[in-house]
């Protein structure tokens, strides 16, 4: 991991730094641009071959109904389904929290605008099942789904080697009374919920991270379904002082790493000897990780920055703008009104950013690669429109019908103005 002094930086070197996007794959794009085409095209046929050429299973059919996933479910080890059923009651509590009824306004006499909140219709959730199975991804789209009123919840899930889904999974779509399971994965899941098949249905948006063939299809498909955010890989930000614990530092920073090689995780500190202390954590941390291989790949591509005081830091975060970001110090009050930019934030020393992911409530779904400057992380108002009313009485017509005559006529709308005036004249 390198080492950069922040007042050394020139502008354009931070910029480097912030500019994490990938180099774009033409040939991963290609191949994309050739799955959707496949799935427009043949439709379930392509879901079947599809799922012999990438996952190496031969399916008898393309999805997992409520009974079967029960029986898969049964097999849930009990620790597993009490860690599960108490992560799904801390997400459910938070996100019923974002359930709320706006007021009537009178904007002037007689003119009373309002919004009210109804659900999209049709919703798809990709849970991920490549070298990470996701439970927690479930939890985390399917339950403000389902508080938001979504009436039809598409999931769909890579199949595993035996041609079905895994016990978490199986466990947590009969949690959240969710009656089937559609077994396909990458881009042409995401093509199957974006066009439709003969037995996927056809979705309004689709939400759920992935892998890059996963993001590209959901970015090329975006002429014909809506999307929760655009996506990259998962990254971390640990702002530290003299206060941190390196040991918890170095923890936070390969939680994120062991995601993939892509990931990145970023140590700012105003502390040249916390700096040494956590990179010889992560030194002893990663040897006794399982995915100690793709973590070591991972930090190579990440670095640390030494400032002068938490101003600084919280500077460089902004323009960073992290998905995580971790403010390790004790003075974490004082800096939460200089943050800006940051798709969720972990405060103080005991908060590690694996609570987020899991079960302390919030919504693991959240912008990367800078996106964090122009986007929020999914909630339930991302499974939901927010549509306008307005009515006028006969007092509301006589007070705005001139403004609106007036305006009308400046723009050389004469059928708007008409509109108006023609009602003014039966009052």
């Amino acid at each position: 991991m390198k080492i950069y002094n922040y007042n050394d930086l020139s502008k354009s070197k931070i910029k480097e730094l912030c500019s994490r996007q990938i180099d774009d794959d033409k040939l991963i794009e290609e191949r994309v641009i050739d799955i959707i085409e496949t799935v427009k095209k043949d439709g379930d046929k392509a879901l079947f071959n599809f799922a012999k050429t990438f996952d190496q299973v031969a399916l008898e059919k393309l999805f997992l109904d409520n009974e079967e996933l029960e029986a898969i479910a049964s097999t849930i080890p009990d620790e597993a389904k009490k860690a599960i059923n108490t992560a799904y009651q801390n997400i459910k509590t938070f996100h019923q929290s974002q359930l709320k009824t706006e007021d009537k306004v009178e904007t002037m006499t007689g003119v009373v605008c309002w919004r009210e909140t109804r659900a999209i219709e049709k919703v798809g959730l990709y849970i991920p099942g490549g070298t990470a199975v996701l439970p927690s991804t479930f939890l985390m789209l399917a339950t403000p789904a389902i508080l938001a009123g979504c009436k039809e919840i598409v999931v769909c899930s890579p199949p595993q080697s035996d041609g079905k889904t895994n016990c978490y999974l199986a466990y947590c779509a009969i949690l959240l009374g969710i009656d089937k399971i559609y077994l396909a994965g990458g881009a042409q899941a995401v093509a199957a919920m974006a066009l439709g098949t003969e037995s996927v249905p056809q979705v309004y948006k689709i939400f759920g991270p992935g892998n890059r063939y996963v993001t590209t299809a959901k970015t090329m498909l975006q002429n014909k379904v809506a999307i929760d955010m655009p996506a990259g890989p998962s990254e971390v930000l640990v702002i530290a002082d003299e206060t941190a614990n390196p040991s918890f530092v170095a923890a936070d920073l390969l939680a994120q790493a062991e995601h993939g090689i892509d990931s990145q995780s970023i140590l700012v500190s105003t502390s040249n000897e916390m700096i040494a202390e956590t990179l010889k954590e992560i030194e002893s941390q990663i040897a006794e990780l399982p995915r100690k291989d793709i973590a070591a790949k991972a930090i190579a591509n990440s670095y640390a920055i030494l400032t002068t005081d938490l101003q600084e830091s919280m500077d460089f975060s902004n323009q960073y703008a992290p998905e995580h970001l971790i403010l390790a110090t004790d003075q974490f009050e004082s800096i939460i009104p200089l943050i800006i930019n940051a798709g969720s934030v972990f405060l103080g020393n005991l908060t590690p950013e694996s609570a987020g992911d899991y079960a302390s409530g919030t919504n693991h779904t959240l912008p990367t690669s800078g996106f964090a400057k122009a986007y929020s992380g999914v909630s339930l108002d991302a499974f939901v429109k927010k549509i306008t009313f307005q009515h006028l009485s006969k007092d509301g017509l006589k007070h705005i019908g001139a403004t609106v005559e007036t305006l009308a006529a400046a723009e050389g709308l004469q059928a708007h103005k008409n509109a108006v005036t023609i009602r003014l004249k039966t009052l």
